[in-house]
């Protein structure tokens, strides 16, 4: 396994990107996305069944799953996990949900500022090396905090029995078996067996991710969320066996994952380099990019060279690191203290598991309750129009918008002295 050693120095964003070239970067799939989702927007089934059958290995024939077909009992361990994290997640989300707020200006006007959900929601859950029932824990259970009225969920062929069976533990009768960019322009246009959505949610591989970006003027998208990665920081009295298998368990989400750790503490990283050539060996399911571990003058260092990494996930192992967790601007997630593993949230921790990747922590957020939900104003002007239009006439009139003032003026019955 590929293990290489950093120096974060002086220059902490060069330590970072260097990291992050580990990962292969992919070549450009915007002219075959977009190849895709045109021919699902123009001709519809014809063309999704057409692709379906190209690209995911379906039949040709209707992608929608029967009731039959999502009927698939769980194994009891599976389905108490299921439970535990249907619970957990519904309350965190649900806890992310805002109330009305209703607000009265100096001149009186009152502005209802309303939280409305979204009425439809497309969940993307990726296929490829291992199903992901989780993601669609994520997806289904969060856009349901929000208030969405109907989900929707796609995911390549064939559908594995453990997630027809989640789907059903979680009340989801219109499972798609479909998959990548194809599968994304169904839920963004719509065809005669797909109903258009209003937000796209869900990681997967570049293709679902790219056409995510190319619909999103169409439809509303949670973000790109790429291939995975992970950062530590840890301080000289951490455990290196844990970062060891907590970089390690983050490496099974495949051969585009950035894995790294840092610490002020060399000794600390020589034994951690140690335990992942230990502990390889016998975890053939971790294949990462490679692991990077940076070797930091001090812990406001670490921290530097994690601000500019903007990871997906951060743990903070040992007091020092752990003391850090107020300043932390730029991560997806923050895990604290020995207990902290990554993995708990991919699962059952409550928070969600669908993060910004590649850097882009550093302005966007994860999946929440809030990607389905709609802000909007409720203006009830009553007699604020007496005071109010003078002020807004004389700025529609500098913009050379006369109608815009008469029509202020007009409300609040007040004589324009231009007419």
């Amino acid at each position: 396994m590929r293990v290489e050693r950093l120096a974060v120095g002086g220059d902490p964003a060069a330590a970072a990107a260097q990291a992050r070239a580990m990962a292969p970067g992919g070549a450009s799939v915007a002219d075959a996305v977009t190849a895709l989702v045109t021919a699902v927007r123009d001709r519809g089934d014809a063309a999704l069944r057409e692709l379906v059958a190209r690209h995911d290995g379906g039949d040709g024939g209707p992608v929608r799953l029967t009731a039959d077909e999502l009927a698939m009992p769980l194994a009891p361990d599976v389905e108490a996990g299921l439970h535990t994290a249907i619970a957990n997640v519904m309350f965190v989300a649900t806890a992310a949900v805002g109330d009305d707020h209703e607000i009265t200006l100096p001149q009186g006007q009152r502005i209802l500022l309303r939280e409305v959900p979204v009425r439809r929601v497309g969940v993307y859950v990726p296929g490829g090396r291992v199903p992901l029932p989780s993601t669609l824990v994520m997806g289904v259970v969060t856009a349901r905090a929000a208030g969405v009225e109907e989900v929707c969920v796609a995911t390549p062929p064939p559908v594995h029995p453990v997630i027809r069976g989640a789907a059903t533990l979680l009340g989801v009768t219109e499972v798609y078996a479909m998959g990548g960019a194809h599968a994304v322009a169904a839920l963004a246009y719509g065809t005669e067996e797909v109903g258009r959505v209003d937000v796209i949610c869900g990681p997967g591989n570049l293709y679902s991710q790219e056409a995510k970006r190319q619909v999103s003027g169409s439809v509303g998208i949670d973000g790109f969320y790429g291939p995975s990665d992970v950062l530590v920081i840890a301080d000289g009295t951490a455990d290196p066996r844990l970062i060891a298998l907590d970089l390690l368990a983050q490496g099974e989400h495949g051969p585009e994952t950035v894995v790294a750790a840092t610490s002020d503490d060399p000794a600390l990283l020589d034994a951690v380099a140690a335990q992942v050539a230990e502990l390889s060996a016998d975890r053939p399911t971790s294949d990462p990019a490679g692991i990077a571990l940076a070797d930091a003058p001090s812990m406001n260092a670490a921290l530097a060279f994690a601000e500019a990494f903007a990871p997906e996930h951060l743990e903070l192992v040992g007091p020092a690191a752990e003391r850090l967790a107020p300043r932390v601007r730029a991560a997806g997630a923050i895990f604290v203290g020995r207990a902290g593993a990554t993995a708990f949230g991919d699962y059952v921790a409550g928070s969600n598991h669908c993060l910004p990747t590649n850097g882009a922590a550093r302005f966007a957020s994860g999946l929440t309750p809030r990607v389905f939900r709609r802000r909007v104003s409720q203006v009830h002007l009553e007699h604020a129009a007496d005071s109010l239009a003078g002020a807004g006439a004389a700025l529609a009139r500098a913009e050379g918008l006369p109608v815009h003032a008469e029509s202020m003026e007009a409300r609040a019955l007040v004589e324009n002295p231009q007419s």
